[in-house]
């Protein structure tokens, strides 16, 4: 795939568990740092496995790892107690000497292309909202009334959703535990 920010770069997206788990943290903590466990996100999908079908890895020329997207399974809450089913994009994690290369738009689009039209489960991300919402569609709109387990930018909590009429206006994000 030739990434449109450098138009002669090519990546090659595969799904994120045809790499090594060492080397996908080893990306983590170059893209963000060691310390990236006791942000929000993380207490958000606590427990729970990332989803393979929506996760996936960009390698670069040499085939060389530079970038990782998970999506995760979680639940809005709402305050009579059910749980509404929620995919979790993110993290979108790109090593700092390939980042505005187009690798994380690529990654995004993968995955966004994974979800299932039929019945899409809303997508919920941490995330700029001017960037995610010209690309794919993702609106703090909806989740003025959204709490989630940790501290948090308000305006970058942002959703996607085919009908947000399905979303509730009060609740607390947290781990799907089917």
């Amino acid at each position: 795939m030739t990434l449109p920010e450098t138009g002669a770069q090519t990546a090659t997206i595969i799904p994120l568990d045809n790499v090594d788990p060492a080397l996908v943290e080893a990306l983590l903590d170059s893209a963000f740092e060691p310390g990236r466990h006791k942000r929000t996100a993380y207490k958000v999908r606590e427990g729970t496995d990332w989803l393979p079908g929506l996760s996936f890895a960009a390698l670069d020329g040499d085939e060389m790892l530079v970038g990782s997207i998970q999506c995760w399974p979680v639940a809005l809450n709402d305050p009579s107690g059910r749980a509404h089913p929620l995919i979790m994009v993110g993290p979108v994690a790109v090593l700092p000497q390939h980042q505005g290369m187009g690798y994380g738009k690529a990654l995004m689009s993968a995955s966004m292309a994974g979800i299932d039209d039929r019945a899409p489960l809303p997508q919920v991300m941490i995330g700029d909202p001017e960037y995610y919402g010209r690309f794919w569609g993702f609106s703090n709109e909806h989740t003025g009334g959204w709490a989630l387990p940790g501290p948090f930018e308000r305006h970058r909590l942002l959703v996607r959703s085919a009908n947000p009429a399905v979303l509730p206006e009060t609740g607390t994000l947290g781990p799907w535990l089917r």
